[in-house]
């Protein structure tokens, strides 16, 4: 279940984020459209306003984006993505997707939930199939700044998760980046792919 104070917070602050987010496409963006075969249907999970979704679109492949917040989802369509309202919950698919993006959205599943999230997004993912995750670093759940919920993760923990549910890790990065809370927040991104024999 998605933190209503967190969702409230990305409602408000929607055209702030989008400001924040409309950039080319970052070096990670670039490497996961690469690895996608031509015209791949993926799912951009927490699209936010579809900043990565209308870059995934312009490359040819065929877009699934959702969010918990109603206000990014409408900022989404606006650009041209097909978006709609939900939740991590809601991904129930098998193997339907050659990628999944979640870049910097599973933070805000609970600790309990995060396992079973990415290994609802093993299934979805076809047999290797490309995961990006990106997670803030540290340990346990608190709130930032601007009140929005986050789970931190180690790279091993996180890591462990991956490999619990047959994702292999292909690329980690670590680094330290300011987001809309306007804070250094240490990060890692992980790509990782899905077990062809899965």
């Amino acid at each position: 279940m998605p933190d209503p104070r967190t969702i409230a917070v990305y409602d408000i602050r929607a055209a702030d984020y989008a400001h924040l987010t409309k950039a080319p496409p970052r070096p990670d963006l670039r490497t996961f459209i690469a690895a996608m075969p031509q015209a791949a249907r993926v799912l951009d999970l927490g699209c936010g306003p579809g900043a990565a979704a209308v870059h995934m679109q312009s490359a040819g492949l065929q877009i699934d984006a959702i969010d918990a917040s109603a206000a990014m989802v409408a900022m989404a369509r606006k650009a041209g993505i097909p978006a709609r309202v939900a939740t991590f919950d809601d991904v129930t698919q098998i193997e339907v997707y050659h990628g999944v993006w979640a870049n910097f959205s599973l933070l805000h599943a609970a600790p309990a939930d995060l396992p079973r999230h990415i290994g609802a997004i093993a299934k979805a993912l076809v047999p290797g199939g490309l995961f990006h995750i990106g997670m803030k670093l540290g340990e346990g759940q608190a709130r930032d700044a601007i009140d929005r919920l986050y789970t931190y993760v180690t790279t091993a923990a996180l890591t462990g998760m991956l490999a619990d549910v047959g994702l292999r890790p292909v690329s980690t990065r670590e680094g330290v980046d300011k987001g809309l809370a306007g804070t250094d927040d240490a990060f890692v991104v992980i790509q990782a792919l899905k077990d062809k024999n899965a």
